[in-house]
This record gives structure tokens, sequence and C-alpha cells, in this order.
């Protein structure tokens, strides 16, 4: 009896040793319905008013990059077709037709003069060039504005009142920082910087009145918000960065006729709205993002005439091809002269 007591015993201490090694059982990270698929919303921004775009357009079966959606006169929406290096255009009644093509580079942004020519942002870039043209409405008349050896990327660009246009500059890295944003005179001659030494400049917009100048930083993460002392000048303490992105990356912008700003995010699948100071505000999210389609999300478009915004976007090797998909947001956009 003494032996099989000693055993229990015995037995009773080696388990509460190794139950004392153990510990309790430790809490671990669990998958919710806000952390699941590969573009969660980050925290500071699940709150925000958010709609549920709709599909408006198949540009393509294929995943062809899309970029540049901007309105004409005639209330069309042109948008770049990145992959077949051609402008397009789709008719109110959804008719679609080529502007232009370009042979060598990849269009990307697009702008109208208020003279009605329609000028390209475009670039190559595995080698690392880029060039801005202009061309008739029609796609006629092809006219380089800053050809390839002025050594830029332009990405994008936005006119002001008085007939100059701002560019982005997308050339550098996150760690080397060698675009900006540029300022080219309205006799077209003379190019200055207005906030260089930017990681991969990408977007960039006017408020309404013109004395606010918007560009996103892809390469960083970053918004930045100028106030303008003139067209190349920043005020002494006009210069901001307004917000700080997480994840893959502000991509182009559009500015509406109250002064709100609208950031397409490359990679995420939405938009974001941001008010005239910079704060965000809502979203507009692309159907099929939390399953990982739709998600090249490069740029939009806001009507100027309602309060309908256009977003252009592709869905890769997903299988759902190149889609514009339409929202309803808080106002008309501006003319498309700017």
């Amino acid at each position: 009896m003494r032996v099989k007591v000693a055993l229990v015993l015995a037995g009773m201490c080696i388990s509460l040793g190794a139950h004392a090694r153990q510990g309790p059982e430790l809490p671990g990270l669990a998958y919710d319905a806000q952390t699941q698929g590969p573009v969660p919303i980050p925290p500071s921004e699940r709150a925000l008013q958010a709609v549920v775009a709709k599909p408006w357009f198949k540009a393509s079966d294929e995943g062809r990059v899309l970029e540049g959606a901007i309105f004409d006169r005639s209330g069309n929406l042109l948008f770049c077709d990145v992959t077949g290096r051609r402008v397009l255009r789709v008719t109110r009644d959804k008719g679609l037709s080529t502007v232009a093509t370009l042979e060598a580079l990849s269009p990307g942004g697009l702008a109208f003069h208020k003279d009605g020519r329609l000028f390209i942002a475009a670039l190559d870039l595995q080698k690392g060039v880029g060039a801005i043209v202009a061309v008739k409405p029609d796609g006629s008349g092809m006219q380089a504005i800053i050809p390839p050896e002025a050594g830029y990327m332009p990405n994008d660009l936005v006119f002001d009142a008085q007939g100059g246009f701002y560019f982005t500059d997308f050339r550098g890295t996150s760690t080397e920082p060698k675009g900006g944003v540029y300022y080219v005179s309205p006799d077209l001659s003379t190019i200055k910087p207005v906030l260089p030494h930017l990681a991969m400049a990408n977007g960039v917009a006017l408020s309404p009145d013109g004395k606010a100048l918007w560009a996103t930083e892809f390469g960083r993460n970053l918004l930045h918000r100028i106030e303008l002392a003139d067209a190349t000048t920043i005020t002494p303490i006009g210069s901001a960065i307004a917000y700080h992105f997480t994840g893959p990356a502000p991509d182009s912008m559009r500015v509406d006729a109250d002064g709100n700003l609208y950031v397409a995010i490359y990679g995420q699948g939405r938009v974001l709205a941001f008010n005239r100071n910079g704060i965000p505000i809502g979203q507009v999210l692309l159907p099929g993002r939390a399953r990982g389609h739709n998600l090249q999300s490069t740029s939009l478009a806001v009507h100027p005439g309602r309060n309908d915004l256009y977003a252009v976007t592709s869905d890769g090797g997903g299988g759902q091809g190149a889609t514009i998909f339409h929202a309803k947001v808080f106002a008309h956009g501006l003319s498309p002269s700017r």
C-alpha cells in the first residue's frame, strides 16, 4: 500500500510540475471580419462613412492598367489604357473609341488646356524616360510640350486659371527622392520647381480658387498640401504633409467644387475623400476588394455637372478585367479645363 501511495503522489507531482512549466493557456491572435483579406481598412479609417461603387463600364476583359480619368466639355469620359499606350473616350451612351495612340511611352495623366487641346503625361518606367505631349480634341496634331530629352518622368498634370500647368515627376524611390512637382508657364517656355525632392511624385490637383496645391508622394505614402503665394512660390508657413497613408499607395486625385479632395489608392481598391484641409471624411470602396479583386485603383474623375465619381481600376491577373466604377460623392467636379 505504501508503495502504491508513493507512486500516485509521484505522478501527481510530475503532472503539477509539467503544468507549472506550461503555465495557463496563452491568448492568440485570430482573424476577424476587419482583418481578413489582403487589404483590410486601417483602424483609423474604419469609422469613415463609406459607399460601395457600382460597375459602370467594362473597359476590357483583360487586366489592362487604366489611368488618367477626366471629363471633356461634352461630358464624355476620357482615360488612359496604359498597357495599350492609348487614350480612350467613353461617350455618355457608353460608346468606346480611341483618341490617341503613343508610340514609345505609356500615357498616365490627362488635362485639358483652355484652348481645347488635350495634354498627355506619359512615361516608360523601365527606361526611366517621359514626356508631355498635346493633341487636338480629335487626337490629331500631336506636339511635344516637354520632350523626353528634358529628363523628367511626367505622371500627372493640372492647369491653373492662367493657362500654366503643374506636373508631377515620378522619378526616385522611397530612399532616393529625385522627383517633385514642377510648374510650366502659360507660354510653355519655362519650367520651375515648386516642390522638389519627392519620392515618385504621382497625383496633383488644385483647389477651386487655385490657392492650394495638392500632391501625392507614391514612394513614401504622403499627401502634401501647399498654399501658394503665386504660381511657384509657397507661402511662409504654407507647406505641410496633410496625411500619411497606410499601405500602398496614393495615386492620382481630383478636387470637387467644394474643395474636397479624392485620392485613388493603388493596391487597395478604394478612394479616400478629404476635406479642403486634408482631413479624411469618407471613402469609396470598389466591389471585390476584400477578395483581392479590382485593387489597381489608379485614378478617378468627378463629373463637372453632378456629384458622380468614376474610378478606373484593373484586376490584374485576377480575371475580372479592367473596369470603371461609379459612386455618388459630396459635390460636383470642376470644369474640364482644371
